[in-house]
């Protein structure tokens, strides 16, 4: 008797570890699920229009210290991005499932069960059908909570191809004319000048990253979007290992907006690039993931900002989905 009840008690930790390390899963992928992080000020929040370079929306920024209710209210806004309904998790639900999983492990540990008497492999039962509710749930309100971002409504209702769109030259390329931008995306007229900084500031900073080059990176970054990617640096470092980038080219390029608040002017622009990009063993150089010796291609949608004319830094950067 007392062994059964000691192996109860084990099973009923072990069940809690299990339980703990699937929501730790699930924190995970929602952070790999999310690809952006930074401030495009005011609209943070909202989904940069699509453009002819990104065609489909960009992900959310997922990382920011920006406010969410210092966003400008969007007439295109879902209520509930306004005024959030709390979830199961955050009522009288999660209160209830608390309190029922809680009863459920005091009674296992005791050696009853939820209800007292109904044997040992009844409590085994009890506990997976617990966490399989709790799991399910959490999922489907999750989901049903999701903010919806200001603009995204617009940005899939507009065609691929309506939105402002020039090519960034190459460096080297020799001096080209910007296609004539359609009114409302460029709200402060970006020059060329602006647009090959943009290029040039692209492959700088990719440089910097690949050299774990804090200075460079402080200089052409806001402090926000600095201390994340210090924060991935430190990452793959802890983890033992370097990201080599080289061989950046830039494939096209667009404006998707570009606009003012006070004296702050911004800038969103898609980039398709092409780029040898491998991740490698910190200690011994040997090769852990990408292709060394072929460029691979990503679509990014990199926002950047200047005060008072003072020159452009880097402010948010965001992956595009399905790109």
């Amino acid at each position: 008797m007392i062994f059964i009840q000691g192996f109860g008690r084990i099973l009923a930790t072990l069940a809690v570890a299990v339980m703990v390390m699937m929501t730790v899963v699930d924190v995970a992928e929602a952070r790999r699920a999310g690809g952006g992080f930074g401030s495009r000020g005011s609209r943070t929040f909202s989904t940069p229009s699509t453009t002819r370079t990104a065609p489909t929306d960009a992900q959310p920024i997922d990382r920011t210290m920006t406010r969410q209710q210092s966003a400008q209210p969007s007439a295109g806004r879902n209520a509930t991005a306004t005024n959030p309904r709390p979830g199961l998790f955050g009522g009288f639900g999660g209160t209830l499932l608390g309190g029922l999983m809680l009863g459920g492990l005091v009674g296992m540990l005791l050696g009853q069960g939820l209800g007292g008497g109904i044997g040992f492999l009844g409590l085994i039962l009890q506990m997976l059908l617990i966490a399989g509710l709790f799991l399910f749930l959490r999922r489907m309100f999750a989901q049903k909570n999701a903010p919806a971002y200001a603009g995204a409504a617009h940005a899939r209702n507009a065609a691929p191809n309506s939105g402002p769109d020039f090519k960034i030259p190459s460096i080297g390329g020799g001096s080209r004319q910007a296609a004539p931008q359609p009114k409302g995306g460029d709200e402060i007229g970006i020059k060329q000048a602006d647009l090959e900084q943009f290029e040039s500031m692209l492959k700088e900073l990719q440089a910097a990253y690949a050299a774990e080059d804090f200075r460079t990176l402080r200089q052409i970054t806001t402090p926000e979007a600095m201390s994340y990617l210090a924060e991935e640096l430190g990452d793959n470092a802890t983890q033992g290992l370097k990201n080599e980038v080289r061989d950046i080219h830039l494939v096209q390029g667009d404006i998707a907006e570009a606009w003012r608040e006070g004296a702050d002017e911004y800038a969103t622009v898609a980039m398709r690039y092409e780029s040898i990009d491998v991740m490698r063993d910190r200690a011994t150089g040997a090769l852990v993931s990408g292709d060394p010796d072929n460029l691979t291609e990503a679509v990014e949608i990199w926002t950047f900002v200047r005060r008072n004319g003072s020159d452009w830094k880097v402010s948010a950067i965001q992956g595009v989905e399905n790109a």
